[in-house]
């Protein structure tokens, strides 16, 4: 990849200043719109004010990938069970989408240029490492991500993929899932993002297909179809928009969210919607402890204090089951 020169570090962080978006500055400074990651990563180092990105807090990461399929020899249609001799062509990652809670851009990466409509590009070996280096580097600085359905399929895949090539590891990370927020504490028709967007948000839901239903977008962004692949880029990062609504919403209703208050210099107590104002609400209890109760004023979500109320006697009073 050619080193990326100071010329082109000062026109990025010109158009930013002028308002311009990441892709249309990629277009600009690089001659293609799929480098908008790499714009990112140099206003990133280059323009952002680090004690801002400080003061901000965690660093939290949505995000979303899209996944070409496995091609294989078979006979039939059902309930196949098909041999690793039967394999054609392993899956890769398509594209990419993620957005930084706190910053309106939403960064998307695809490897669309690999399919020009060829045989040999629909069925062959597919490098997608550029676009991996890319995600891998946003994983590496997230202190927290949030996905959909991302502890079983998007980070394993991922991860997958990193070894598959020899990258290390990204630094480790804390990991809202909604799907598993949705399963512990709710009994919704369907976990899915498209049922749970289409319900409860207001600004973003998860997009239907278009021009392209189903199955047949991935297959034609693997012909090579321009159209196919400007309907799975908004597809990706509108699944990206509508989840980080919904992680707001469901968040109040889990007790499993991380602290936020580890990620602050400050003596605030810091609720994952964003607010510091809590009032006093009544008192919570274990078998052997009582303490003060406290509600968001923002979003309703709950938290207690770490001082037990108990005097030392009353502790003493205190018996517990024997089994």
């Amino acid at each position: 990849m050619a080193k990326i020169t100071q010329e082109q570090i000062d026109a990025v962080c010109q158009l930013k200043r002028d308002g311009v978006k990441h892709r249309d500055i990629s277009e600009a400074v690089f001659g293609v719109r799929s480098k908008a990651s790499t714009v990112w990563h140099i206003l990133n180092k280059h323009y952002y004010d680090k004690e801002v990105v400080k003061a901000v807090g965690a660093k939290i990461l949505v995000f979303d990938i899209e996944t070409a399929p496995n091609l294989s020899h078979h006979w039939g249609l059902w309930q196949q069970n098909i041999g690793l001799n039967m394999t054609v062509r392993d899956w890769f990652v398509l594209s990419w989408s993620a957005k930084w809670i706190g910053n309106d851009e939403v960064l998307y990466e695809d490897i669309r240029e690999k399919f020009d409509g060829s045989a040999e590009a629909a069925f062959g070996e597919v490098d997608d490492s550029k676009i991996l280096k890319s995600i891998w580097k946003l994983l590496d600085e997230a202190d927290i991500v949030v996905t959909q359905n991302g502890k079983k399929f998007d980070v394993k895949k991922l991860f997958a993929r990193f070894v598959m090539i020899g990258m290390k590891p990204p630094s480790t990370f804390k990991h809202i899932d909604t799907l598993l927020i949705a399963k512990r504490h709710f009994a919704f028709t369907s976990n899915k993002l498209e049922f749970m967007t289409d319900k409860l948000c207001k600004k973003y839901k998860k997009l239907k297909h278009a021009k392209f239903s189903g199955f047949d977008l991935w297959k034609q962004c693997l012909l090579g179809n321009v159209e196919a692949w400007e309907e799975m880029e908004e597809y990706n990062r509108y699944d990206v928009l509508s989840l980080e609504e919904l992680v707001f919403i469901l968040a109040p209703y889990s007790n499993q969210m991380p602290n936020l208050d580890m990620y602050y210099e400050d003596h605030e107590n810091h609720c994952f919607c964003g607010s510091t104002e809590w009032e006093q609400d009544g008192f919570a209890y274990t078998n052997l402890s009582k303490f003060a109760r406290f509600k968001c004023t923002g979003c309703g979500a709950e938290r207690r204090d770490r001082h037990n109320l108990l005097s030392k006697d009353k502790r003493k009073s205190l018996v517990m089951n024997s089994l």
